[in-house]
Protein backbone atom coordinates (compact mmCIF):
# COMPACT_ATOMS: atom_id res chain seq x y z
CA UNK A 1 0.00 0.00 0.00
CA UNK A 2 1.03 3.61 -0.48
CA UNK A 3 0.21 7.18 1.01
CA UNK A 4 0.29 10.11 -0.47
CA UNK A 5 -1.98 13.62 0.83
CA UNK A 6 -2.81 16.15 -0.83
CA UNK A 7 -4.54 19.31 0.57
CA UNK A 8 -7.26 20.62 -1.38
CA UNK A 9 -9.70 23.58 -0.27
CA UNK A 10 -10.52 22.73 3.09
CA UNK A 11 -9.39 19.85 3.35
CA UNK A 12 -6.13 17.11 3.54
CA UNK A 13 -6.84 13.88 1.17
CA UNK A 14 -5.21 10.84 2.12
CA UNK A 15 -5.09 8.50 -0.94
CA UNK A 16 -4.79 4.35 -0.17
CA UNK A 17 -3.38 3.28 -3.57
CA UNK A 18 -2.81 -0.69 -3.53
CA UNK A 19 -4.49 -3.91 -0.76
CA UNK A 20 -5.37 -2.45 2.63
CA UNK A 21 -3.52 -5.30 4.86
CA UNK A 22 -2.23 -3.87 7.84
CA UNK A 23 0.59 -5.39 9.04
CA UNK A 24 3.27 -2.25 8.27
CA UNK A 25 1.59 0.47 6.92
CA UNK A 26 -0.59 0.75 9.98
CA UNK A 27 2.24 2.40 11.93
CA UNK A 28 2.78 4.73 8.43
CA UNK A 29 -1.15 5.70 8.18
CA UNK A 30 -1.69 6.10 12.14
CA UNK A 31 1.79 9.16 11.78
CA UNK A 32 0.64 10.54 8.21
CA UNK A 33 -2.82 11.05 10.62
CA UNK A 34 -0.55 12.15 13.58
CA UNK A 35 1.03 14.58 11.25
CA UNK A 36 -1.93 15.68 9.99
CA UNK A 37 -3.90 16.55 13.22
CA UNK A 38 -0.26 18.33 14.76
CA UNK A 39 -0.60 20.79 11.26
CA UNK A 40 -4.38 21.35 12.80
CA UNK A 41 -5.48 19.87 9.50
CA UNK A 42 -8.65 18.59 10.93
CA UNK A 43 -11.11 17.58 7.96
CA UNK A 44 -9.54 14.48 6.22
CA UNK A 45 -10.94 12.77 3.21
CA UNK A 46 -9.48 8.90 2.93
CA UNK A 47 -9.68 8.71 -1.26
CA UNK A 48 -9.76 4.53 -1.89
CA UNK A 49 -10.09 5.17 -5.29
CA UNK A 50 -6.71 2.42 -6.10
CA UNK A 51 -7.83 0.48 -3.37
CA UNK A 52 -9.31 -3.17 -4.68
CA UNK A 53 -8.62 -5.15 -1.62
CA UNK A 54 -8.96 -4.91 2.65
CA UNK A 55 -8.90 -7.28 5.12
CA UNK A 56 -9.87 -7.30 8.82
CA UNK A 57 -6.34 -6.02 9.46
CA UNK A 58 -7.18 -2.73 6.77
CA UNK A 59 -10.80 -1.88 8.91
CA UNK A 60 -8.66 -2.03 12.06
CA UNK A 61 -6.47 0.76 10.56
CA UNK A 62 -9.52 2.66 9.08
CA UNK A 63 -11.46 2.43 12.75
CA UNK A 64 -7.98 3.50 14.57
CA UNK A 65 -7.63 6.43 12.07
CA UNK A 66 -11.36 7.31 12.37
CA UNK A 67 -10.73 7.31 16.67
CA UNK A 68 -7.93 9.62 16.48
CA UNK A 69 -9.12 12.23 14.33
CA UNK A 70 -12.53 12.12 16.27
CA UNK A 71 -10.43 11.80 19.91
CA UNK A 72 -8.74 15.23 18.41
CA UNK A 73 -11.88 17.27 16.95
CA UNK A 74 -11.29 16.53 13.54
CA UNK A 75 -13.60 14.68 11.36
CA UNK A 76 -12.77 11.88 8.69
CA UNK A 77 -14.63 10.37 5.73
CA UNK A 78 -14.49 8.04 2.96
CA UNK A 79 -14.06 8.40 -1.33
CA UNK A 80 -14.40 6.45 -3.98
CA UNK A 81 -14.78 3.09 -2.11
CA UNK A 82 -14.92 0.10 -4.52
CA UNK A 83 -18.31 -2.12 -4.35
CA UNK A 84 -16.17 -4.61 -2.90
CA UNK A 85 -15.06 -2.37 0.27
CA UNK A 86 -18.56 -0.81 0.60
CA UNK A 87 -19.69 -4.30 0.44
CA UNK A 88 -17.39 -5.08 3.18
CA UNK A 89 -18.15 -1.78 5.22
CA UNK A 90 -21.81 -2.58 5.38
CA UNK A 91 -21.40 -6.74 6.50
CA UNK A 92 -19.42 -5.30 9.35
CA UNK A 93 -22.09 -2.38 9.91
CA UNK A 94 -19.20 -0.29 9.75
CA UNK A 95 -21.26 1.60 6.79
CA UNK A 96 -22.82 3.28 10.06
CA UNK A 97 -19.93 4.75 10.98
CA UNK A 98 -17.89 5.89 8.08
CA UNK A 99 -19.50 8.67 5.65
CA UNK A 100 -18.87 7.55 2.21
CA UNK A 101 -19.11 9.75 -0.85
CA UNK A 102 -19.05 8.79 -4.34
CA UNK A 103 -15.77 11.76 -5.17
CA UNK A 104 -13.39 13.15 -3.40
CA UNK A 105 -14.99 16.99 -4.17
CA UNK A 106 -18.20 15.94 -2.45
CA UNK A 107 -16.78 14.82 0.57
CA UNK A 108 -14.26 17.89 0.47
CA UNK A 109 -17.90 19.52 0.34
CA UNK A 110 -19.36 17.87 3.06
CA UNK A 111 -17.32 19.95 5.96
CA UNK A 112 -18.58 23.41 4.93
Amino acid sequence: MKINVVEKYTAAIIELKGDIIGGPHNEEFSNTLRKLISDQKKNIVIDLAETKYMNSSGLGMLISGYTTVKNSGGDLKLANVTKKIESLLVITKLSSIFENYSTVEEAVKSFS
